[in-house]
């Protein structure tokens, strides 16, 4: 079977994913996206724009080309600090994104298969590169969605609050 979608292609949906992630948080500011709205498990924007900054890089760069990469899956969750830092470490991986997914063969095995706590969503088989982009890509689309509503919530619930770092 061949790709469906061309590597320009993922690319620009996934970068768009991720830009649209960094202009909420840059909107929002260093006060308003480090706080998690009054609803219980919600996450920050800040967490949640940090935890997608660790899925490409532990998901591309380790799990397909087989880097060696050091995550800390829960302590994203938990992340908080300034923006402005954030945003260029965003940048940063949207460049090593671009040069890493000539790299990627989509039919070949990924480098290092993830757990398999990791692996809920997959197929119950060896896992392709191209079954690994698709598990970026959702996971990019998802946090997007999730972080658009709890923006929505903070917005609401600190209406009263000067916006701005």
């Amino acid at each position: 079977m061949r790709t469906m979608i061309g590597q320009d292609e993922y690319q620009h949906f996934c970068v768009r994913a991720l830009d649209s992630m960094s202009r909420i948080v840059e909107d929002l500011g260093d006060e308003r996206a480090n706080r998690r709205p009054a609803v219980d498990g919600a996450n920050s924007p800040f967490a949640l724009l940090l935890h997608c900054h660790g899925v490409v890089t532990f998901w591309v760069g380790h799990v397909i080309l087989g880097r060696a990469v050091h995550r800390d899956r829960a302590a994203e969750f938990a992340a908080h600090g300034p923006v402005a830092p954030l945003l260029r470490e965003v940048r940063e991986l949207q460049r090593q994104f671009a040069a890493d997914l000539p790299a990627v063969e989509p039919a070949a095995a990924v480098r290092n298969p993830p757990a398999a706590s990791t692996r809920a969503a997959a197929p119950p088989k060896p896992m392709t590169q191209g079954c690994a982009l698709q598990h970026v890509y959702t996971e990019l689309a998802q946090h997007l969605g999730q972080m658009e509503i709890i923006r929505d919530l903070i917005l609401a619930e600190y209406a009263d609050t000067p916006t701005g770092n």
